[in-house]
């Protein structure tokens, strides 16, 4: 499957927020839309003001970055909410969240959400005591995700098992850092659902 492989600041500047891709990185100085705090390009700093179409657009490129989804599989999440009951665009986050990759990433076990993917991709992950290398895998509320037996040995998994421990996760869900494990205790409403997006605005782009 494509992705994105260049330089991720690059994204963060062009939406003109911080979409956190780097994780740690991002609360630091080091971080590109601080030092850099305009799109890209020969002509990023002297861009034009945005049509109600180029607002929409961007909301929903934000959203696809944040989560590192394609368009395809963007749209067909997109879908999957408006056929679901109640409001369309809290729909689309929450199917967003529950994702693998990004439960993971919630309870501490990855630095970022491109860290949870491969480190998913890789089998580093069961749910329910199974498996699971598909970073798209929709998580229910009672699934218990951990930490596969064989990698708890690995440093790296061990320094986020560490971090993980001195984090708050959501309300939605439950770490027990020790265990490297944590359970998916409810579906998580739009309150606790903390990313820069403004979901009305995707569901306008696609009702055009």
């Amino acid at each position: 499957m494509a992705r994105y492989t260049g330089p991720v600041c690059r994204l963060c500047r062009r939406e003109g927020a911080k979409l956190y891709l780097k994780g740690d990185r991002c609360y630091t100085a080091k971080c590109g839309i601080d030092r850099r705090g305009y799109a890209p390009g020969q002509h990023g700093q002297g861009r034009k003001k945005q049509s109600e179409y180029g607002v929409q657009l961007r909301e929903k490129q934000k959203a696809r970055r944040i989560y590192g989804i394609l368009e395809t599989q963007f749209r067909n999440y997109f879908e999957k909410a408006e056929n679901q009951k109640g409001v369309t665009g809290e729909n689309l986050l929450r199917l967003l969240e529950r994702r693998l990759d990004n439960v993971v990433y919630r309870l501490g076990f990855a630095g970022s959400r491109v860290e949870a993917r491969q480190l998913v991709r890789h089998g580093h992950f069961t749910v329910n005591g199974k498996k699971v290398n598909i970073p798209s895998f929709l998580t229910k509320v009672g699934d218990i995700v951990e930490v596969a037996e064989k990698s708890r040995d690995n440093n790296r998994i061990k320094e986020l098992a560490d971090q993980a421990a001195r984090k708050t996760p959501p309300a939605w869900l439950e770490v027990s850092a020790d265990q490297f494990a944590g359970k998916v205790v409810a579906v998580p409403s739009r309150e606790e659902i903390d990313v820069p997006i403004v979901e009305h605005l995707i569901v306008e782009l696609y009702s055009r």
